[in-house]
């Protein structure tokens, strides 16, 4: 007589979720060589193992699927370089980047997705990739700003920095992408580079004045 423990039935809302899952993964494989507006409802309904009439119930269309990747994958990146940040200074720059690394290697078709879509296809994806870049920027803005030396700067000088080291990042990904072995050779002179690049903004910020107004103008 088998012990083995009787699995709990599969909830609707899970099913629900994996068939959410199913999708969002079935677009991101389509897309790859020809990018998501390339790739039709009907395949990708296919490819998840759905009929086309029950993509609908997931979402609203297409554009929406490609939002939604670019939102999830943005939302976990963003937390993680939270995460990273609590280390202030270099120190914090150096894991931030090695968390770039990780989410890069682990998850290379959603950022291959990020850097393709952001500067084309949907106009309305790379709308949404925009909202989470700037979002990116103004939390790592307020993080500097709490950072020792930089609490009277103007919010506008601290989203100047932020901007300069997401960018530093953004070309960090797109080089990392490049880079065919991970833990190569290669790897660590693109990590190098990157990390050099992120020191020298930091760096910089030291020798910048912003004064504060406190009368609220400019």
């Amino acid at each position: 007589m088998s012990t083995a423990p009787v699995q709990p039935p599969v909830t609707r809302a899970e099913r629900k979720e994996r068939t959410r899952q199913a999708l969002l993964d079935a677009a991101l494989d389509l897309s790859a060589d020809r990018g998501l507006a390339g790739v039709s409802l009907r395949e990708v309904a296919r490819s998840a193992g759905i009929v086309p009439t029950a993509f609908y119930r997931h979402f609203a269309s297409m554009e929406e699927l490609g939002t939604t990747l670019a939102a999830d994958t943005m939302r976990v990146l963003r937390r993680l370089l939270r995460e990273a940040r609590r280390e202030p200074g270099p120190a914090g720059a150096r894991q931030s980047l090695d968390v770039l690394v990780r989410q890069v290697r682990a998850h290379e078709a959603a950022f291959r997705f990020l850097a393709r879509e952001r500067h084309g296809g949907m106009p309305e994806v790379a709308r949404a990739i925009s909202v989470e870049l700037r979002l990116l920027t103004s939390e790592l803005a307020a993080d500097l700003g709490r950072a020792p030396g930089l609490g009277d700067w103007e919010f506008d000088d601290l989203e100047m920095a932020a901007d300069l080291l997401v960018t530093a990042m953004l070309d960090f990904v797109l080089d990392l992408l490049q880079v065919d072995r991970p833990g190569s050779e290669q790897e660590a002179e693109v990590v190098a580079r990157a990390e050099k690049q992120m020191r020298l903004i930091l760096l910089g910020t030291t020798a910048w004045r912003s004064r504060r107004d406190d009368s609220g103008t400019s």
